[in-house]
């Protein structure tokens, strides 16, 4: 693939930079300076000595407009890095940049009507005006070319975009501030929804707002970084530097070679990024992003909350607190935050609990002391009944200076590296009570636990001896489901009661009108599906066949996985039925049937709109999510497919068919089989070429569903005119090229234009989850929050089974309905 248009893709679908196609006129000036009596008309430029900047007219993107801004020279695809009419653009292909007499830099129209002027204050005989090599476009005296004397000066009024060598921050003696707000749009670059801020309410912070609202927060500069981007550290590449003084608060940034391009960029989706041009390769690369998960959210756990994306659930309540609405926290909505279990007692003399590796709480309205110990810190925030914490300012060495809190902590993030301490204040009742719990814990190891373990034993035994004597006879394959089911290999280490009701066979006769024909909903590798009535509800009973291609172990697996779930994107099961030699499963019933028969149907594709597909996406994402690592078990599915995707009256997908599923420890995210089990086009590589399943494998069959609903063809059996790849080839092909609008099914193409970022949002998603190697692919909890978010996403890799392959004659067909189960068994 040429190296242009793998720009264009990079630059378009991840980078939201700002890029336009090349002006069909050529520089008429090849010099970096005017003069008062010379202008730029377009067409012409002026470029910085060394060739790395140029100035000029362009139009972004698709826009009409016509604005004068600087953009990387060498860099095929123009990127912006300062627009200077940005409000104010000139509708017309005409226009004129000259500086006056005075040294006032002016924009003309083509009625000679100034529409944009820099609005220098001081004027010199002899101004002109230069584009430096730092990019920064100056006004100086042409005697003077000191940077302490310029009238004007371009990094002054940065737009989205910060190059090296540009102040970020506050002039504290004129009150300048210079800060980022991001474009409109790709091709509006007037001022958009966000903007880059030092805060200096309190300590100084870096933040993201949106209007008035805070979108993320980086925290406050700790002397080596700022405390919520632990990814920040010297390198060869680049140095940050940070002063704060009486003077001046402003960050700062230089490269090591000077050959380099660079770029921090704060995109139309509020996420600030550093951007290094690879020459080699021809592409913006991105290096680490601060804005990465759901715990850099704003005040995403509320106050007293702190967040950790690997934790479940993600928010959790500071030692003492607890949260402040239980209900709403068992739902996992955690911005009502926690408050405090013993109200705080100053007189009574309170203590520090500390916290270490954490993004340190919101500094708004905070008090700091650059020169003051840690030791100090603390006496001071002692004496004041409202400071609630206190940290260093300073990491460096043993630490120093002093930061005091006086309101609620919001905003604390848990950090796997580079985190800071936190020394929040506890009532002294609470470390009394810790003492003293402390010693009775003791007791009741040695003491209570013995003796309550001796009298469950002897209870245990009566009860066993009576239900021996009492249970019936013939239990047969009863004996198997009830409450606690064998444990296996294939199954995890499973116990505990199930609570799953057992229905007789008459009964599910009796519901079914005896498993007639016109019952019958479907049949799959399980056996037949048929609807009934049980109790006043609609019923599917999936009954397993004697020639079934799964057996008894299937049928184990699916209730000891499935009983014990709960999640609204989930099937639920009703119960089973073991009399009478039968094995059949009851489930809640789904009116629309299975995902399949909606997507793959010509006609039933017509009424799945964008926000529908949208919504089933977000569903099953979300049932994976729970099942990786919300419920109670951590379960792999193996077979997660669209006909195994059930839609509610509402279009609301719930995830069935648990025969294949395996149950890991918390802590196992995958093991390894000889027995691998799933359906073509759907598993991963690693698992049919090496029978190694994981949470990845399931990624990886949930990123070939999401690409066929998107698409509306099936990953198998895809055929294209052009190429023999398969459905995931064909997406990365056409990825890479940057056609994504070839592979939109049409019913979503017609309305593209108002979800065109959503639409190849989520094809770029489907594209990381099929990478080839499970590292590389994300998480289903990543996976959800860049579904639900507005994250920036990462370049995704080659996906697996990105092959060529020669078509026989015939395309065979696959058949599915509702509750059923077509399992491939590859050889090995």
């Amino acid at each position: 693939m040429e190296g242009s248009s793998y720009t264009t893709a990079v630059l378009t679908l991840l980078l939201c930079m700002h890029t336009f196609s090349v002006s069909k006129y050529s520089a008429v000036a090849a010099v970096d300076i005017l003069r008062a009596s010379q202008n730029i008309k377009n067409g012409s430029s002026i470029v910085s000595a060394g060739g790395h900047f140029e100035l000029g007219f362009f139009s972004p993107g698709r826009s009409k407009n016509l604005y004068v801004g600087i953009w990387y020279k060498k860099v095929p695809k123009k990127t912006i890095v300062w627009v200077a009419n940005r409000e104010t653009p000139l509708g017309t292909t005409s226009g004129l940049l000259q500086l006056s007499s005075n040294g006032n830099l002016v924009i003309l129209n083509a009625s000679d009507h100034v529409v944009w002027s820099s609005n220098s204050s001081t004027s010199v005989e002899k101004p002109v005006l230069q584009l430096l090599d730092s990019g920064n476009l100056v006004v100086r005296d042409e005697t003077d070319s000191g940077p302490e004397n310029y009238l004007w000066q371009s990094f002054d009024f940065p737009g989205s975009a910060n190059l090296p060598g540009c102040k970020f921050g506050w002039n504290l003696e004129t009150g300048l501030e210079r800060y980022f707000s991001s474009w409109k749009s790709a091709d509006d670059p007037s001022p958009g929804s966000y903007e880059l801020h030092i805060d200096r309410k309190g300590f100084p912070q870096l933040i993201v707002t949106k209007g008035s609202v805070i979108q993320f927060r980086a925290g406050p500069w700790n002397g080596v970084r700022f405390s919520g981007t632990p990814e920040l550290k010297q390198n060869s590449l680049y140095t940050f530097g940070f002063v704060f003084n009486d003077k001046e608060v402003y960050l700062h940034y230089k490269l090591h070679n000077d050959s380099i391009y660079s770029v921090i960029l704060l995109s139309t989706l509020g996420y600030y990024q550093l951007w290094t041009w690879i020459e080699k390769s021809q592409i913006w690369q991105l290096y680490p992003d601060p804005q990465g998960d759901y715990c850099d959210r704003y005040a995403s756990c509320g106050a007293y909350g702190s967040c950790n994306p690997e934790n479940s659930p993600m928010c959790q309540c500071l030692d003492g607190f607890e949260p402040k609405n239980k209900m709403e926290w068992d739902v996992a909505d955690w911005s009502s935050g926690c408050v405090r279990k013993v109200q705080l007692n100053c007189s009574d003399g309170d203590g520090f609990v500390l916290h270490p590796g954490l993004k340190i709480p919101d500094t708004q309205g905070s008090w700091f002391d650059k020169n003051m110990s840690l030791d100090e810190c603390k006496r001071v925030c002692l004496k004041n009944c409202s400071c609630t914490a206190y940290a260093n300012t300073d990491i460096r060495g043993s630490g120093s200076g002093c930061l005091l809190w006086f309101n609620e902590l919001i905003d604390i993030k848990e950090l796997n590296k580079n985190g800071q301490d936190l020394y929040v204040r506890k009532a002294s009742s609470e470390f009394a009570a810790s003492v003293l719990a402390k010693k009775e814990k003791i007791k009741v190891k040695y003491i209570i636990i013995p003796i309550l373990l001796t009298a469950t034993m002897m209870i245990g035994v009566c009860l066993w001896v009576i239900w021996k004597k009492k249970r019936p006879k013939k239990v047969e394959i009863a004996e198997i489901t009830r409450i606690n089911l064998e444990n296996d290999a294939e199954n995890g280490n499973v116990d505990g009661d199930l609570k799953l009701p057992l229905f007789d066979f008459a009964t599910l006769a009796n519901a079914t009108n005896g498993f007639c024909t016109n019952s019958k909903l479907g049949e799959g590798g399980f056996g037949p599906v048929y609807k009934g009535m049980l109790e006043g509800k609609e019923i599917a009973v999936k009954r397993l066949s004697e020639d079934s291609s799964q057996g008894l172990k299937e049928f184990k697996n699916e209730v000891s996985c499935i009983a014990q779930l709960k999640h609204r994107n989930l099937v639920k099961l009703i119960g089973c039925s073991v009399q009478e030699g039968e094995r059949m499963l009851v489930y809640e019933y789904m009116p629309n049937k299975s995902l399949d028969s909606f997507i793959f149907d010509e006609s039933q594709s017509n009424t799945l709109d964008w926000p529908m597909r949208c919504n089933i996406i977000d569903g099953i994402a979300r049932g994976l999510l729970y099942l990786h690592q919300d419920s109670r078990l951590r379960i792999i599915h193996r077979d997660l497919k669209a006909s195994n995707v059930l839609l509610d009256c509402e279009m609301n997908p719930k995830i069935s068919d648990f025969g294949t599923a395996r149950i890991c420890g918390e802590t196992d995210t995958g093991a390894n089989t000889t027995r691998v089990v799933g359906t073509y086009g759907y598993m991963s590589p690693e698992y049919v070429t090496d029978g190694i399943f994981s949470m990845k494998s399931d990624v990886y069959s949930f990123g070939v569903l999401l690409l066929e609903i998107v698409s509306g063809k099936r990953n198998k059996n895809f055929t294209h005119l052009d190429h023999n790849l398969n459905l995931l080839g064909h997406a990365w092909k056409i990825y890479m090229d940057g056609n994504l609008f070839e592979l939109v099914d049409e019913v979503i193409a017609q309305s593209s234009q108002e979800y065109e970022f959503e639409v190849f949002r989520a094809i770029q998603i489907g594209l990381l989850c099929v990478q080839q190697y499970p590292a590389d692919r994300p998480t289903m909890a990543t996976v959800v929050l860049m579904l639900t978010s507005e994250i920036p996403l990462p370049q995704p890799k080659q996906p697996g089974f990105f092959i060529e392959r020669k078509l026989c004659q015939g395309n065979s067909s696959s058949y599915s309905s509702n509750y059923l189960t077509t399992t491939t068994m590859v050889p090995r």
